[in-house]
């Protein structure tokens, strides 16, 4: 299902799209759609793609991804819309749970912003006394694609999928440069559209390398519009961003781990930083998702309950700490060699 621009529902953006397992060709793909809510003038579409293979029958989960959208408006007063009747008690639940991804993707700026203040009182990791460190000048990336009209709808507006998969293009032979070898697309964060480009438009893609994380690595795409008037003269227009996740595997279908970063530049330590940032947004967004409705997400402490909710933390302490898989995100040498690490939080089938 590709995001469209103009015509009937106007894409905005993706939240987050998550990638499970590869379809090959032969197989057969279902694409699933439904509105979950509708927010006064936007909505959420949540997708799901299942692959069946055709020889033994077994289907598969692809992927899953949530989309919002806005009705494009005749003229100029936005068109609100009613809100979705929920018939089964799955309804309620996805509801419920799209309200949390849109306090998520309200709050994702802010919080981002946050977290790069953060990281500012920290010390970079100690990149350059570690072997095996690389940089990530050779991962850049450049791809010029011009839009005709098999890329756009009927309103001569790029189709968002046409547009996500050129920028998919570019970040997997981003990735590839770094790992030498096939990545895999792992998930999709935070893909917004910031503006329509139309037919005749060149688009201008930039793919790099902004982090890793063992054996997952962080691309960034940015994409400018140019129509001949703006291409003459040098200033594009930005209209969209996303940063795509990859593994990759050896030939025995193991992950590979990634080098670590070196960053270089001033740009290369705010893309370092700035993937950090959104890898605890990730683990935030995924905890608090996965976690609503099962078990409350914060107990009031008061006298009656501290002994429990203390034995309760002491054990909650215990068991993170039994765990293996960290990974150190940022290290301050000046206040006793205090370290921060992150564990990626698992997929809730």
């Amino acid at each position: 299902m590709g995001m469209r621009g103009g015509g009937g529902p106007d894409g905005r953006g993706r939240d987050a799209a998550t990638y499970r397992t590869p379809d090959r060709v032969g197989q057969v793909i279902t694409i699933k759609a439904k509105v979950t809510r509708a927010f006064s003038t936007s909505m959420e579409i949540s997708i799901k793609v299942t692959v069946q293979d055709m020889f033994t029958g077994i289907e598969k989960l692809v992927s899953v991804a949530f989309s919002t959208f806005v009705a494009k408006p005749v003229g100029k007063e936005k068109i609100h819309l009613k809100p979705v009747t929920l018939v089964t008690e799955q309804d309620h639940v996805e509801h419920n749970l799209a309200s949390e991804r849109r306090k998520v993707r309200l709050q994702h700026e802010d919080t981002f912003k946050n977290l790069m203040k953060e990281s500012g009182k920290f010390d970079d990791p100690t990149c350059d006394e570690e072997e095996g460190t690389v940089s990530t000048r050779g991962t850049s990336v450049q791809s010029i694609e011009l839009v005709l009209p098999p890329h756009a709808n009927h309103h001569g507006n790029t189709f968002g999928g046409q547009i996500m998969a050129w920028m998919e293009m570019v970040a997997t032979i981003s990735a590839s440069r770094l790992c030498r070898a096939h990545p895999l697309l792992k998930s999709v964060d935070m893909f917004k559209f910031r503006g329509p480009s139309t037919v005749g438009d060149r688009l201008v893609f930039n793919a790099i390398v902004n982090n890793t994380f063992q054996t997952c690595v962080e691309v960034g795409v940015r994409v400018e519009a140019f129509d001949c008037q703006e291409w003459s003269g040098g200033q594009g227009r930005h209209i969209n961003s996303a940063f795509l996740i990859y593994n990759a595997v050896n030939d025995k279908e193991e992950l590979i781990t990634f080098p670590r970063i070196k960053p270089m530049s001033k740009d290369d330590f705010r893309r370092y930083r700035g993937a950090l940032a959104r890898k605890r947004i990730r683990l935030g967004r995924k905890y608090i998702i996965s976690h609503k409705g099962e078990v409350p997400l914060c107990i009031h402490w008061d006298t009656g309950n501290q002994v429990s909710l203390s034995n309760g933390n002491v054990e909650a302490l215990k068991s993170l700490a039994a765990k293996s898989g960290w990974e150190i995100t940022s290290a301050v040498e000046k206040v006793g060699g205090i370290q921060v690490y992150t564990q990626p939080v698992a997929h809730h089938k």
